[in-house]
């Protein structure tokens, strides 16, 4: 076994509830989005991490698996992106990195298969203006890490005061995707199916975004109130996450192995680390820099089109959604964080 190709897993002691976590850094900025803007350099400004491979023309798990990954295991090739959070001078904007992007791949036990080659999608709602706008089922919040008065709660505006600690944003993706067509649901016990998904879907590993800012250096006199913070696509509201499917394919079946584990277990995919730097393949396209974006845009505009859950793209149009289809789960649908949910806040 590779000792720095590993893939850590553990569960919890009360029940069995195996996952996985990989730490990734960011690698760039920029004005793209290969899901809900392809082929254009017209999104608000997105923070990237994992396989450098991406552009705005990215559409499938192959093309990722040629870049260098900024993951800490190197079979993970995979695609990350999330809104640029901006800390606010005057008229200035000032884009902040995480001090820690963590990606969870939970609930491996009750997968049936790993996450498909090609799957991609977007969780949360890049144009919501209040809490009525989050879709109930990304679970998206924030709030101040070690805060237990509020880490519990589901509210997605920017803590009220000063964080003594991190800064932490939750996402929740799906778990139940259809091999073929690559549409995807949160899992629930209404489909009164014994997987808990849709009739034509199978279960797999939950992705959850956990992501920390320091905010003690950005923000050195805190804050009470709103803070100086916004997102690339406007309010704490509009806080969501992509992802594209690229780990190799050893890898995510040794994934589903962490099945019943209740201690530390490591799992080895081929691909041996590298001493590559992840860096922009388009470096001469689009822009990094806020105030350089094309004329007659802000930080808030481009390329998003409301809360999605995308599927394999559309004929004749890479990349695309399909119209219509839509990530925010049912009324009563299950998969929203909660008591008892493996990755509540706090728990590791």
């Amino acid at each position: 076994m590779h000792a720095s190709a590993v893939l850590s897993f553990c569960a919890y002691a009360a029940v069995a509830n195996a996952y996985a976590n990989v730490q990734v850094s960011q690698f760039m900025i920029k004005n793209i989005d290969p899901i809900l803007s392809p082929g254009k350099y017209d999104s608000h400004m997105h923070s990237f991490f994992g396989s450098d491979a991406v552009t705005k023309n990215t559409e499938t798990s192959a093309e990722l698996q040629t870049g260098c990954t900024s993951a800490k295991n190197p079979n993970d090739l995979s695609i990350y992106w999330i809104p640029t959070l901006f800390h606010v001078a005057g008229t200035a904007r000032h884009p902040i990195t995480p001090a820690l992007f963590s990606v969870y791949y939970e609930n491996n036990e009750l997968a049936e298969i790993p996450i498909p080659n090609n799957y991609r999608a977007v969780i949360g709602n890049p144009n919501a203006k209040s809490q009525a706008d989050v879709p109930a089922g990304s679970g998206a919040k924030w709030f101040c890490e070690g805060d237990i008065k509020v880490e519990y709660s589901q509210s997605t505006a920017f803590p009220p005061r000063t964080c003594k600690g991190y800064m932490q944003t939750l996402l929740y993706f799906h778990d139940c995707v259809n091999p073929t067509t690559l549409k995807s649901a949160y899992s629930s016990p209404t489909f009164g199916t014994r997987n808990r998904c849709p009739a034509d879907m199978k279960r797999m590993p939950r992705l959850r975004f956990s992501v920390r800012y320091d905010l003690r250096r950005t923000i050195p006199g805190g804050w009470t109130g709103v803070p100086p913070l916004e997102l690339a696509c406007g309010s704490s509201f509009c806080a969501h996450g992509d992802f594209m499917m690229g780990w190799t394919e050893d890898a995510a079946m040794n994934m589903l192995k962490a099945t019943g584990q209740r201690t530390l277990k490591n799992v080895a995919g081929s691909k041996p680390p590298t001493a590559c730097k992840p860096a922009d393949r388009d470096p001469m396209g689009g822009t990094s820099d806020v105030t350089k974006l094309p004329a007659g845009m802000d930080n808030h505009a481009g390329g998003v089109v409301g809360p999605q859950e995308v599927g394999a793209p559309a004929a004749g149009v890479a990349g695309a959604p399909e119209a219509g289809v839509t990530g925010v789960p049912g009324a009563g649908m299950a998969g929203a964080p909660g008591a008892g949910v493996v990755g509540a806040p706090g728990a590791m």
